[in-house]
């Protein structure tokens, strides 16, 4: 009895793919750094917890990282379904001090102006971390 032939790069539909991350850069709509420059720390400190240990940890839907050299806070889908307050929060931040918001789902689902295409090598980072 032989096995059938398996497609070795079967089709993924859209409705499979995991949203990918939010991110909000340290970089105003203007093209300034935002500041103070410990923003992206501050503000992912405000969904932060202490441990056990004593020892502060961020929360799994919200961190700071540094992307092509600029501070960025990624924001994890889920965060929708969490804790929906947060994460409007986090949006209504960004828009308020006229932050770059990058959501990479905006190319499947346009929506007001809330958002801008996000650079090709940060999109790596993001989808392998």
């Amino acid at each position: 009895m032989s096995i059938p032939n398996r497609n070795p790069n079967p089709v993924i539909t859209v409705s499979a793919i995991t949203p990918i991350r939010i991110v909000i850069q340290g970089v105003t709509t203007g093209g300034k750094a935002f500041r103070p420059s410990d923003w992206a720390e501050r503000l992912c400190g405000v969904m932060s917890t202490f441990g056990d240990d004593q020892q502060m940890r961020y929360s799994p839907y919200v961190r700071p990282v540094m992307l092509d050299g600029v501070r960025c806070v990624v924001v994890e889908p889920l965060l929708v379904t969490a804790e929906p307050r947060a994460y409007r929060f986090l949006l209504d931040f960004a828009k308020d001090n006229e932050l770059v918001v990058i959501d990479p789902n905006q190319a499947v689902h346009p929506v007001a102006d809330d958002f801008c295409p996000i650079p090709g090598s940060a999109l790596d980072l993001l989808a392998s971390g």
